[in-house]
C-alpha cells in the first residue's frame, strides 16, 4: 500500500481526487477520514500531532526553579490521539509513504513527526517528498511524477525553532507572571519574538505621548475658474508672518510662470507573504485573518501557496496561460486587455526558490467563495495583473502666481495612461486638472483662507506595518509574524487597529527594557533566526543553535534575578494601574477590577470596607481597560478579549449595567442618576447637564447659587434636589442600593 500524508483534511481530499482522477472512496481509520484508490491511501493531519513540553515533574510553577527550565529535558507527546493511532494502524499495512504536506520548514516538520510515528511500527518503510506550490491538478500531477527526499536538516530547523521558544517562552513566563502575581488565566506571557514585537509597540506610543506639536498656519487663495493655490511657504511659523503676508496681498494673481512635467508610477511587485498581508490590511482584515482565508484558498486550489518571501516569478510559471485561464472568469475583460501586449512582470529585491509569489492558480466565481475569501481571491488576481501591466503616466503641471509681494503655486495631474491603475483599484490616484492659462495672465482674488494646524506625532502602527517592520528587523518569520500578533491581542497586551499598548505592555516592556534589555530588542533574535536558516543549509547543527540559544537565556536571567526586587515592584504596580478604571462616584477613590473569593470579577472601590461602591463585570475572557471614557460617568470604556472571538466593547461599566438591569427588567435598584430625583424632569436635566451637573455628587457639590445662575432654576428649588441627592448618596453609601458583584 501506498500512504500519502497531506497536512490537512482538505488538502488530503483535494489531492487524492485529483490523483485519483473520480471521486475516492472516504473510509475511517480511527475516527479520521482516509481517502482510497487503486493501492493507495491519502490521510490528512491537523499540523502538528505531536507537541513538545516538559515531564510532568516540572508543571508546579512555585516548585521548579526557573532556571531548571533552561536545560530541563524536552518530551514529545502526542496531541492529536486519534490521528497517531489512525497513522499506526496503516503504517503496518504500507511500504511506501510519501510525504505531501506544506513545503516550508513548518510543513518538513510536521511530515517528519509524522514519518517518525510510522517507522516506529514499520522500521523498513520507504520514504519520499512531494513538493508543490498550488493544489492544483498540473501541479499536483507534476510533483508525484517527481517525488524527491525528504529534508531532514529543513525539519531539523524547524524543530530548534520550537525547543528554543518553548524554553524561552516557559522560562521567562514563570518568571514574570511569578514575580507579578499575576497567575491562572491571566498570566504575563514573554516570549523571544513577542517581546521585542510588543516594545516596538510600546516605544511608538511613547514617542506619541511625548511628542510636543508646533503649532503652524497654511494660507490659501481661492482665484477665478476654481483654482486654489497655496502660499508658497507651506508652513509659516508665526503669527506675525501670517499677518504681514495677509496685508501684502493684492484682488489680483498674475501668473509668474507655468512648468509641465511628466511623472511614471512604476507598478507593484508580486505578492508575498509581508506584502499580502500588507495591503489586506489596507483593505481591512487582520493579518490572521488574512492568513487564514489565504491558506484556505490555496488548499482549493484558488490561489498559489501563501507562505512566501520570493517576489519574483519563475520562468517555470506560464504567465500567458494564467491570463488565459483567467479571460474565462469574472475578470475576462482585465485578462483579455492584458493579452494584448507583451508580457513583462514586475521584480522584487527577493527571489527564493521554496515558492513562488503569491497568484491565482483557477478560475473562481463570487458565488463559489464567501464574501471575505472573495475579497482576498480578488486582491490576489488584481496584484496579479498588476505585476503584468505598464507604468502608469501622469501629466504635471506647476504654476506659480504673484498675488501681491507673495508668491503662490497651484500643481496639478492628470492620468495619460492609466497603465496597472486599471487593474489594481487599492492604491488611491486623484487627478486634478488645471484649466489652460498663459504666463503674465491675470485672475481676480475671491477669498484667502488661513488654516491653523499643528504638527503631528508618528502614526500609530497597523497590522500591515507592524508585519512589514517584523520583516526588516528579522522578527520572526513569514510563517509566524501574524501569530505573533494574534498573541499580543489575546493576552491583552494590545487592543485596536492601529494598534494601542495597555498599561499591561507598558509594565512589561518598561521593565524588562530597564532590567533585561536584551530581551525586548530585536538583534538576539536576529541571530537565533539567522542561525536556525544555516541549520536548513547544514552549515550548523541543531544542538549548536539549541545550546547557543541557551547561553543567551542563561546570561539575561542573571540580569534578571539580580533585579527581582525591582522587577517586582515596578511589574506590581504597573499592573494595578491598569486596573484602574476611574473614580468613586461616592468617595473620589480609584475604582479597581477586583476578582472575589469565588472567582467572579468586579469593579471595587479601593475605599473598601469604608465604601462599598461595586459594578459587575463578565466572568470569562481578558478585561482591558481603554483610553476612551465614558462622558456621563468619566470611567473608562471596557473591552473583553476572548480567544477565537470578536473583541467585545463593553463600554463604561456604569452603563452596561444599567442597560442590562433595564433589558432584564430586574427588580434591583439601577445605579441613581439625576432624575430619580422629584422634580427633576427631561428638562430639568437637559438644563442641568449644560451647566456641567451630570451627576448627583456634582450636584451636591456645587454652590447653589452657581447652579441657579446658569440653569435658570430658583435656589430654593436646587437646595431640595441637593437635600435629595445627598439622602441617595448616602443610601448607597450604607449598600442600599448600590448593586453588589453579581455577573452581566
Amino acid at each position: 500500500m501506498h500512504l500519502i500524508i497531506a497536512e490537512k483534511h482538505d488538502a488530503a481530499k483535494r489531492i487524492s481526487e485529483i490523483l485519483a482522477g473520480k471521486k475516492p472512496t472516504v473510509t475511517k481509520v480511527s475516527g479520521i477520514d482516509t481517502f482510497r484508490f487503486d493501492d493507495r491511501v491519502v490521510i490528512g493531519l491537523s499540523g502538528h500531532i505531536v507537541g513538545l513540553d516538559y515531564p510532568e515533574c516540572y508543571n508546579n510553577w512555585h516548585k521548579v526553579d526557573y532556571r531548571d527550565l533552561i536545560r530541563a529535558e524536552i518530551v514529545s507527546r502526542p496531541t492529536q490521539e486519534r490521528i497517531v493511532s489512525a497513522l499506526r494502524k496503516l503504517g503496518r499495512e504500507a511500504d511506501r509513504v510519501t510525504i505531501a504536506t506544506d513545503y516550508d520548514r513548518e510543513g518538513e516538520l510536521i511530515g517528519v513527526e509524522a514519518l517518525c510515528i510510522l517507522q516506529e511500527v514499520n522500521p523498513s518503510i520507504k520514504a519520499d517528498r512531494v513538493r508543490f506550490s498550488a493544489i492544483t491538478k498540473s501541479e499536483i500531477l507534476r510533483a508525484f511524477a517527481q517525488p524527491e527526499e525528504v529534508d531532514f536538516n529543513l525539519a531539523a530547523s524547524g524543530e530548534a525553532r520550537q525547543i528554543i521558544d518553548l524554553v524561552w517562552g516557559a522560562a521567562l513566563t514563570r518568571f514574570i507572571s511569578i514575580t507579578s502575581g499575576r497567575l491562572g488565566k491571566e498570566f504575563l506571557s514573554v516570549g523571544r519574538v513577542q517581546s521585542p514585537t510588543l516594545a516596538l509597540i510600546v516605544d511608538r506610543e511613547k514617542e506619541i505621548e511625548s511628542f510636543q506639536p508646533k503649532p503652524y498656519w497654511e494660507i490659501y487663495a481661492d482665484l477665478e475658474k476654481g483654482i486654489r493655490v497655496r502660499h508658497s511657504k507651506s508652513r509659516i511659523w508665526t503669527r506675525d508672518e501670517v499677518d504681514r503676508i495677509l496685508n501684502s496681498l493684492s484682488d489680483v494673481a498674475r501668473v509668474r510662470s507655468i512648468s509641465k512635467g511628466e511623472r511614471r508610477d512604476r507598478p507593484p511587485t508580486p505578492f508575498d507573504t509581508t506584502s499580502f498581508i500588507s495591503a489586506a490590511s489596507s483593505i481591512g482584515f487582520t493579518a490572521a485573518n488574512a492568513m487564514r482565508i489565504a491558506e484556505s484558498l490555496y488548499t482549493n486550489g484558488y490561489i498559489s501557496y501563501p507562505r512566501t518571501d520570493n517576489t519574483v516569478y519563475p520562468p517555470s510559471i506560464d504567465l500567458r496561460s494564467l491570463l488565459e485561464m483567467l479571460s474565462s472568469g469574472p475578470f475576462r475583460e482585465d485578462a483579455l486587455e492584458l493579452m494584448k501586449g507583451s508580457i513583462t512582470p514586475t521584480k522584487g529585491k527577493r527571489s527564493t526558490t521554496d515558492h513562488p509569489p503569491i497568484y491565482p492558480t483557477s478560475v473562481a466565481d463570487k458565488d463559489d467563495l464567501k464574501e471575505d475569501q472573495w475579497k482576498i481571491y480578488e486582491l490576489v488576481v488584481r496584484r496579479f495583473f498588476a505585476t503584468l501591466s505598464g507604468e502608469c503616466v501622469w501629466e504635471t503641471t506647476s504654476i506659480s502666481f504673484d498675488i501681491g509681494d507673495e508668491v503662490f503655486r497651484a500643481n496639478g495631474s492628470r492620468i495619460l495612461d492609466l497603465g496597472w491603475r486599471r487593474y489594481y483599484p487599492y492604491s488611491r490616484a486623484e487627478e486634478n486638472v488645471l484649466p489652460p492659462l498663459r504666463e503674465g495672465e491675470g485672475l481676480k482674488v475671491l477669498s484667502h483662507e488661513v488654516l491653523s494646524k499643528e504638527t503631528q506625532p508618528p502614526a500609530r502602527f497597523g497590522q500591515g506595518r507592524l508585519v512589514k517592520l517584523m520583516d526588516e528587523l528579522g522578527l520572526g518569520t513569514k510563517s509566524t509574524r501574524h501569530d505573533i500578533i494574534s498573541k499580543l491581542y489575546a493576552r491583552a497586551y494590545i487592543h485596536g487597529n492601529p494598534i494601542r499598548p495597555t498599561k499591561t505592555a507598558y509594565a512589561v516592556v518598561d521593565t524588562l527594557q530597564r532590567h533585561a534589555p536584551a530581551i525586548t530588542k530585536p538583534e538576539m533574535t536576529r541571530t537565533l533566526e539567522n542561525d536556525m536558516l544555516k541549520i536548513a543549509e547544514r552549515k550548523i547543527t541543531k544542538g549548536e543553535v539549541i545550546e547557543e540559544s541557551r547561553q543567551m537565556l542563561e546570561a539575561v536571567f542573571d540580569e534578571l534575578l539580580a533585579h527581582r526586587k525591582e522587577i517586582e515592584d515596578s511589574l506590581r504596580e504597573g499592573l494595578r494601574v491598569d486596573r484602574i478604571v476611574g473614580k468613586c462616584r461616592l468617595c473620589g477613590s480609584d475604582l479597581i477590577i477586583r476578582r472575589g473569593r469565588r472567582g467572579a470579577r468586579f469593579v471595587g472601590c479601593s475605599g473598601y470596607p469604608e465604601c462599598r461602591f461595586t459594578l459587575p463585570l463578565p466572568r470569562g475572557g481578558m478585561i482591558v481597560v481603554t483610553e476612551r471614557r465614558c462622558e456621563t460617568h468619566d470611567m473608562n470604556h471596557i473591552r473583553i478579549i476572548n480567544r477565537g472571538k470578536r473583541p467585545w466593547d463593553l463600554g463604561c461599566p456604569y452603563c452596561n449595567f444599567n442597560n442590562w438591569q433595564a433589558k432584564k427588567g430586574s427588580k434591583t435598584q439601577r445605579m441613581p442618576e439625576l432624575d430619580d430625583i422629584s422634580g427633576i424632569g427631561p428638562k430639568s436635566r437637559e438644563r442641568l447637564e449644560s451647566a456641567g451637573i451630570k451627576t448627583l455628587e456634582a450636584l451636591v457639590s456645587t454652590d447653589p447659587a452657581s447652579i441657579s445662575e446658569s440653569t435658570g432654576i430658583s435656589i430654593k428649588k436646587i437646595i431640595s434636589w441637593q437635600e435629595s441627592a445627598r439622602s441617595i448618596i448616602h443610601k448607597g453609601e450604607q449598600g442600599g442600593e448600590v448593586p453588589g458583584s453579581s455577573t452581566c
